[in-house]
């Protein structure tokens, strides 16, 4: 027989605040325009991206996490010393390391909370949500930090018609905490990894490094590929996490895609068959893709402007390089 004691966590988690930050600068398609051949009209009714947010020197990875980090902190009501763990999900962060959320947990302020990096593309964010799930019903953290940030401009090819218009650099963060009642659904999540290809970084770094290539690694994409794989195979997966969670879609107040292309969404709209009651993010509009931060953007917008509100129930699913994917039905902040 064991001789361990069995974990004393609380009997369920739920998300208790959300925070986002969008760097000052914003950029229009005519920007763009500027070294592709293209048109704002084909960009918009390609992906219905209008604008997307750039990073100045100064936000950092790490500032623009801290920033992000303290509203979701205070809109919880907590302090940041009863944080236990931070999760960052970034493919971004140019060190390999010591991982950011080390820096991130200290500036932040906590008491030497565990700290660590994960890399699942524009799945992060439920990757971390789930791991942080886990942390407070097995019991090693009460309070547990989840951040998804990206400075993709940094990862753009901007003479890369296909993808110069996609990308856009912020940081989204929730605060994971204890719940009487279930508030984070069963996580339906994978990998298909013989289609890792369709998402990737032009060359490794060390090629880069040795001087085989002349110019900086960036991220492409097989669009075609990508979006009928989105549209057909994450539908089905955003279908086993309602099933996993005991819902149907009329059950469902908010639906959070990634924001990736307006068009996966809408086709996803459709084929979950959501009823126009449920409010859908469209925050791709002016946010653009921010890979694993914009899910909890798009979930800090709909919270501000009102069109979502505390205790609504959300279905989330994020998808991508690897390509990877993770889906969720969580009740709102």
């Amino acid at each position: 027989m064991s001789k361990i004691k069995p974990a004393k966590g609380a009997p369920y988690a739920r998300i208790l605040g959300v925070g986002g930050y969008r760097p000052t600068r914003v950029v229009p398609n005519e920007v763009i325009l500027e070294k592709i051949d293209s048109s704002d009209e084909w960009i918009r009714s390609r992906s219905g991206i209008q604008t997307r947010h750039w990073a100045n020197d100064e936000e950092t990875v790490a500032a623009m996490s801290v920033e992000a980090s303290g509203k979701a902190i205070a809109d919880a009501g907590i302090t940041a010393e009863q944080i236990g763990a931070v999760v960052v999900s970034t493919v971004s962060h140019f060190k390999q390391t010591p991982a950011v959320a080390t820096e991130i947990a200290d500036k932040l302020g906590t008491n030497k909370a565990a700290a660590f990096d994960i890399s699942a593309g524009c799945a992060g964010f439920g990757y971390g949500l789930t791991l942080a799930k886990g942390m407070i019903v097995e019991g090693s953290a009460e309070y547990v930090l989840v951040i998804g940030v990206e400075r993709l401009s940094d990862l753009t090819d901007l003479e890369d018609r296909a993808t110069a218009f996609l990308f856009g650099d912020g940081a989204g963060a929730v605060v994971v905490g204890p719940s009487d009642e279930p508030a984070i659904g069963p996580t339906v999540w994978g990998s298909e990894g013989d289609k890792s290809e369709t998402i990737k970084q032009t060359v490794p770094w060390t090629d880069y490094r040795t001087g085989e290539v002349e110019r900086f690694p960036a991220i492409t994409q097989e669009g075609q590929a990508v979006f009928r794989w989105a549209v057909f195979e994450m539908a089905k997966v955003a279908q086993q996490a309602l099933d996993a969670a005991g819902i149907d879609a009329t059950d469902l107040d908010v639906f959070i895609p990634h924001q990736a292309n307006e068009r996966i969404i809408d086709s996803m709209v459709k084929t979950l068959k959501l009823p126009e009651s449920v409010t859908v993010a469209r925050d791709v509009r002016t946010t653009g893709n921010t890979s694993a931060a914009s899910i909890p953007l798009a979930m800090e917008r709909l919270l501000a402007t009102g069109e979502a509100k505390s205790g609504d129930t959300a279905l989330v699913i994020g998808f991508g390089a690897g390509l990877v994917y993770a889906a969720t039905v969580v009740t709102l902040p």
